[in-house]
């Protein structure tokens, strides 16, 4: 009798200590990434709704590991810092380069799967084309937007060749000092640029179609969890008040998520491949 109670207290602590084990993995953290599109306040704010939803779906806690700027969020990824990162096309490619990372999904913004990239001056500018830009004032976004120097690069412009050249944040911010004439042209993601057409802008260049913005995982997320986390992130549907919710809180322009390949960021490939090779 005392052999089998001991048996029976031996089997029931293996069990618990299993059991704890399990328990253990289930729930071991799934740290979120992001290049730094904003303060690290607002951010938070875009971002919380979407790990809140990973966490149910995943059933792991899902937690933000913000990046102060571009190249720490990269380094987050290639390093496996974090096991997944909200970024952008050449943020995906650096890393890509680095640790062959993986995509999990790409942004939806108005029903589409990818964007533009357009030139803009004002409706009464004299500037009818990109070979009129040679010593023309430009205003672009942020210093660290590659792939807003190469569309220009890429429709024929030699920013040697520019005028005065200005960073100035927002595509709102750009459209509205192009418009006010304090800069001869500018660059603009194709919804401002459709946006502001009928309010004093005309475009005369638009880049090809270009992927979005994505979700990416490290390299040492394993297929199973990489399978787990493409299904959560495809499942998010804008018609379901829930799911919206987590959506227009990353961004109010989108619509949901979409499935992707690394073939799609190719035509990036090639637009940042002179400033690569200049490196």
């Amino acid at each position: 009798m005392m052999l089998r109670a001991y048996l029976a207290i031996l089997l029931l602590g293996v069990g618990a200590f299993c059991t704890g084990q399990a328990a253990e993995l289930q729930y071991e953290e799934i740290r979120f990434g992001s290049v730094a599109m904003d303060t690290p306040a607002v951010m938070h704010h875009r971002l919380t709704p979407l790990t809140e939803y990973l966490t149910q779906e995943l059933g792991r806690p899902v937690v933000l590991k913000l990046s102060a700027d571009m190249k720490e969020a990269i380094s987050a990824v290639a390093r496996g810092e974090v096991e997944l990162a909200y970024l952008t096309p050449v943020a995906y490619l650096r890393t890509r380069t680095l640790s062959n990372s993986q995509l999990v999904a790409k942004m939806v913004t108005q029903g589409k799967g990818s964007f533009q990239l357009m030139i803009v001056v004002r409706d009464d500018s004299s500037i009818n084309s990109v070979a009129q830009l040679d010593g023309k004032s430009f205003a672009f976004g942020d210093p660290a937007a590659l792939l807003q120097k190469a569309a220009v690069v890429g429709a024929g412009v030699s920013l040697e060749k520019l005028g005065k050249q200005v960073f100035i944040g927002h595509y709102d911010n750009i459209a509205r000092a192009v418009m006010r004439g304090f800069y001869d042209a500018g660059i603009l993601k194709d919804t401002t640029a459709l946006d502001w057409q009928d309010k004093g802008l005309r475009i005369i260049h638009a880049s090809p179609q270009l992927p979005p913005y994505n979700i990416t995982a490290s390299s040492k997320v394993d297929k199973l969890l990489l399978e787990k986390m493409q299904k959560a992130f495809l499942k998010l549907d804008i018609e379901n008040p829930k799911h919206r919710a987590v959506i227009k809180a990353l961004d109010n322009d989108y619509d949901g998520f979409a499935a992707t390949n690394d073939a799609e960021y190719d035509v990036v490939r090639g637009l940042i491949a002179p400033f690569d090779k200049a490196r």
